[in-house]
């Protein structure tokens, strides 16, 4: 949300074209999510998940009442990187947004596919996630890989609202209803699995739709009943891996 007003400061205020906006908006949210990391998170006690997570909350609601300072609380209209007429394939047509999203959606899949899965930076990156002390023995650096994924989520996380604003709205709150469904995707994908997150958005998006066609009520509903059903039936989601620890 924050880097979005970020950009689009840029393309409205210095008139920069989008692609421009939109490489130093990355550029801006990877600097901000390592220095979050470096300057914050890295300070914070693991002995309980609690404190990340209640710190994180924090930070949101810090960021959320910066931006309502800095830009206000009403609503805007965010430019769009592509206009024209819609893409027609056979009886389905697409507008030329949405088809942007979805192919740098794709890329955005499988470089990060790629990268956890191949590069040495990326298996580092997954063995920290995965046993700390193990990866730490290895002489991987360990604040070095936490700042590295914080600035990679936060760039993700600035594609996603640069891309979803220009559909729905730019405002502070804009990226609640977002968050909540990726969480819920990868929850039901599983948390452990990068193609289980991919299969949870999907499924997740294939419900929301139907779903919200017939009962636009529970639109919102069906992400918490999602979440709920896969931690009572599934808890490692559906490609995901349950570990047993033995005590």
């Amino acid at each position: 949300m924050f880097s979005t007003f970020v950009a689009f400061t840029l393309l409205t205020v210095f008139q920069l074209p989008f692609a421009v906006a939109f490489v130093l908006t990355l550029v801006f949210a990877g600097l901000f999510g390592a220095l979050i990391e470096r300057v914050v998170l890295r300070h914070i006690s693991t002995t309980t998940v609690l404190n990340p997570v209640i710190v994180t909350v924090g930070l949101s609601l810090i960021l959320l009442g910066t931006a309502g300072w800095i830009w206000g609380y009403e609503i805007r209209t965010f430019p769009a990187p592509v206009v024209g007429p819609p893409l027609r394939f056979a009886t389905v047509v697409l507008s030329q947004l949405n088809a942007l999203t979805f192919l740098v959606t794709l890329v955005l899949m499988t470089v990060l596919f790629a990268f956890f899965r191949f590069s040495p930076t990326g298996i580092a990156m997954r063995a920290v996630a995965e046993n700390r002390t193990a990866a730490q023995l290895m002489g991987i650096s360990i604040g070095r890989m936490n700042a590295l994924g914080w600035g990679m989520g936060t760039a993700m996380g600035a594609v996603t609202g640069m891309l979803i604003a220009p559909l729905n709205y730019l405002d502070p709150s804009m990226m609640g209803d977002v968050a909540l469904k990726a969480f819920a995707a990868a929850v039901v994908g599983g948390l452990t699995s990068l193609p289980g997150a991919v299969v949870g958005g999907l499924l997740l998006g294939i419900i929301d739709s139907v779903v919200g066609f017939e009962v636009p009520e529970l639109r919102n509903t069906i992400a918490f009943v999602l979440i709920v059903l896969v931690l009572v039936v599934r808890p490692g989601g559906l490609l995901g891996k349950h570990e047993i620890k033995k005590v």
